[in-house]
């Protein structure tokens, strides 16, 4: 999952990047309200996490401004300003949730993923791929019943076919989604963790479930292929 965060204060910026890293999402950072407001209008985001106070155009007026370009990436405010009639504008601007500074970051990561568990992005908590599950929740995967140790990265990779079944996804489609901005789409590292999401599925099922589309990238099939 991809996340783009405007925020101006380097020390928070920073902070927040990190932990969301180690939870395994893709993070970008914008400094600035225009610079947020460009990468939105750019990349496809499953979250923006969004601070008010921003230079050259405050957070308020810029998710305005993908509202009327009509697009409804899943937001969560964080600022300092904690009046009830900040949280109504901001709600009312367009804003999914509002988070006040100071605040705890296992708070942040859970609203990112309760909004994550909103339709239409999927129904309920699991996602289901023939004899695979991944229970968003509790971040685990199963196959067959038995539990799939991932690393975060191929956590993720596998979350992003799953949520696309039977779609050929690309492989810079998956390394920007998973990775981030600095991703370098002449590198193997998708065909890398895709290899070993193969071996580590293969343990519990018989059937491959990624396939190769050759020259083209990779799709996780609903039906495993023979």
């Amino acid at each position: 999952m991809r996340i783009l965060l405007v925020e101006d204060e380097p020390g928070i910026a920073n902070f927040i990047r990190q932990g969301l890293s180690e939870a395994g999402y893709a993070v970008d950072i914008a400094r600035d309200g225009c610079e947020g407001l460009d990468y939105a209008l750019a990349v496809e985001y499953d979250v923006l996490v969004l601070d008010i106070m921003l230079p050259k155009l405050d957070g308020l007026a810029l998710l305005r401004e993908l509202r009327r370009h009509g697009d409804h990436t899943l937001t969560i405010i964080l600022t300092a300003r904690d009046g009830v009639g900040d949280r109504v504008e901001g709600l009312d601007t367009g804003a999914d949730d509002y988070l006040v500074k100071p605040f705890a970051f296992s708070e942040l990561l859970a609203r990112v993923r309760a909004l994550l568990r909103r339709p239409p992005l999927q129904m309920g908590t699991i996602l289901q791929v023939g004899d695979l599950a991944m229970d968003t929740v509790k971040r685990e995967v199963k196959r067959n019943g038995s539990l799939v140790e991932l690393s975060p990265r191929e956590y993720a990779v596998l979350e992003y076919l799953m949520r696309h079944p039977d779609q050929v996804l690309t492989r810079t489609q998956i390394g920007e989604h998973v990775w981030n901005l600095d991703f370098y789409n002449e590198s193997n590292v998708v065909d890398v963790y895709v290899g070993y999401l193969r071996r580590k599925l293969a343990r519990h099922g018989d059937l491959p479930l990624i396939q190769t589309v050759r020259g083209v990238g990779y799709r996780i099939r609903t039906e495993a292929a023979e």
